[in-house]
């Protein structure tokens, strides 16, 4: 049935590896999108015989899944965007279009994940999915048992209360931390709520596939049974933006923060 109606044309565009869902509709309003001669709408789809051109050059479906990993270093953003001094996707180098799974902010090291497969994206990184990210995180003091209760137990940060998480102390100013969510800047914002500054931050997990000791600034293939463990552990994950279980609002009436924008920074 899908053949015979045509492929909606951001999900044509993440599985052909140019951008993510969200992006190729963001592209779309923009008037940035076409098929064949005319301008596409979000909505619109795409049929065998059609030309996809994405801001003017021609899209074509990559049949290869690609997945790798990347150690991350400070200074890279996690954008596909030419406007970075130093993006994410030029500093690689890849011989293949590839984008990046979620993000880490700019002074963030550690895991991130590439790939041509829109849908794993999505499957692995919406929130409502509760898919686990660990992190190991250094702050400006000593740490007290009483910061890694909070932390653990949910900070107010961003107009809402951040689910409980998994928290121990490695260090006297060290911890380890595991999210099921991604709100901006979210282990940096916590932190900070509670009086301490991060001062390094590095990724080491997402899900079952981790950063070992990959040398910063490389990358590798994820192998053929971390697919097959990530497969089975997306499996029953949904593809769609879960806006539910994200965190319960902050109803008292202390400041929680300003902003509001959860695009998955740490």
């Amino acid at each position: 049935m899908e053949d015979q109606k045509g492929i909606r044309i951001n999900k044509y565009l993440s599985e052909a590896g140019v951008c993510s869902r969200r992006e190729a509709d963001r592209a779309l309003e923009a008037g940035q999108v076409c098929i064949g001669g005319r301008v596409a709408v979000p909505g619109d789809r795409v049929q065998q015989h059609d030309i996809v051109y994405y801001k003017g050059t021609p899209v074509s479906k990559e049949e290869e899944r690609i997945l790798i990993a990347f150690h991350k270093p400070r200074g890279v953003v996690c954008t596909t965007s030419k406007k970075e001094g130093v993006n994410i996707v030029d500093y690689i180098g890849y011989p293949k279009r590839i984008y990046p799974v979620g993000r880490l902010d700019k002074e963030s090291t550690g895991l991130i994940l590439l790939t041509n497969d829109g849908d794993i994206v999505n499957k692995m990184m919406r929130s409502g999915n509760r898919h686990e990210k660990e992190y190991v995180v250094t702050v400006n003091r000593e740490i007290t048992d009483t910061f890694i209760v909070k932390m653990s137990g949910g900070v107010p940060i961003l107009d809402t209360v951040t689910r409980p998480c998994k928290v121990w102390q490695t260090g006297a100013r060290e911890f380890h931390i595991i999210l099921t969510q991604g709100l901006n800047r979210q282990i940096r914002r916590m932190c900070e709520s509670l009086g301490y500054r991060v001062t390094a931050l590095k990724r080491l997990r997402i899900m079952n596939i981790c950063l070992g000791n990959l040398k910063e600034g490389t990358y590798r293939d994820v192998t053929d049974e971390e697919w097959k463990e990530l497969q089975r552990l997306i499996r029953h994950s949904s593809n769609e933006t879960v806006r539910s279980g994200d965190g319960e609002k902050y109803k008292n009436n202390r400041n929680s923060g300003n902003g509001k924008k959860r695009n998955g920074r740490k």
